[in-house]
């Protein structure tokens, strides 16, 4: 009677045992990513999704910054907004990087006080550095603050990622014109306006493949400017600022 008793012990214990691992291994394989092959679709998914986050917090600098201005039309007001709601985006990210990623609780505090400040210090020197590689002439870079506020927001998060884009025009006068061999256009938003801005800029397209001159129009259009692809006294990019909401 024992032996039989341990024999029947043994084998529940034995249908136990195999139920276990074959519900084990069934939940394993129908997990997300588990057991499936890998194919160039999924790397390039997850590569857009990386890249996704990653531009969030770019993108939303900029749209947040044409969004205010438009609605207010204080530049400095619309910046400072896009600013902040900026920092508010990526200290989460550090604190999700460091703290949901890596388990140091302890040392997200710290990544929010490191982070906050090298964005805000980026941010606030791109606002007033135009580096010579991205400018056609040394003149052209003197011409950098006195273009309006949110325009430069636009045009240093596009050298970001395009790091060869070169501004050519940005600030001219009437006398300009027939220098160049055109007529004087007294509408143009490369003059100083009323504010005391600049409100146009000329990007370079010659020497540059079609995609990534698409693609540039594409970025400042989605962002809330105005683009003309248009020749002058060469092949550009024209960049425009729309006029604030009364």
């Amino acid at each position: 009677m024992t032996l039989t008793t341990e024999s029947q012990r043994l084998a529940e214990l034995r249908r136990q045992v195999t139920s276990e691992n074959l519900s084990r291994d069934k939940h394993r394989l129908s997990s997300p990513g588990v057991g499936k092959p890998f194919t160039w679709r999924s790397v390039a998914i997850g590569a857009a999704k990386i890249l996704a986050v990653v531009a969030f917090p770019f993108v939303l600098y900029v749209r947040t910054s044409v969004f205010l201005y438009a609605q207010a039309g204080t530049p400095w007001l619309a910046v400072s907004g896009g600013i902040a709601l900026t920092l508010v985006v990526v200290t989460a990210y550090a604190t999700w990087l460091v703290h949901g990623i890596f388990g140091k609780k302890d040392l997200a505090s710290l990544a929010r006080r490191v982070v906050a400040p090298i964005v805000a210090g980026w941010l606030v020197f791109s606002l007033v550095f135009l580096a010579r590689v991205n400018a056609k002439t040394d003149d052209v870079r003197a011409w950098y603050s006195a273009l309006h506020p949110v325009l430069r927001v636009a045009v240093s998060t596009a050298i970001i990622i395009d790091r060869d884009m070169v501004i050519t025009d940005m600030q001219r006068v009437a006398v300009d014109y027939p220098r160049m061999g055109l007529p004087v256009n007294q509408r143009t938003r490369h003059y100083i306006q009323s504010d005391g801005w600049v409100h146009a800029v000329d990007l370079r397209t010659n020497g540059r493949s079609v995609l990534r001159n698409r693609a540039l129009q594409l970025y400042f259009w989605s962002m809330g400017f105005s683009t003309t692809r248009h020749v002058g006294t060469a092949d550009h990019l024209h960049v425009q600022l729309r006029s604030a909401t009364p």
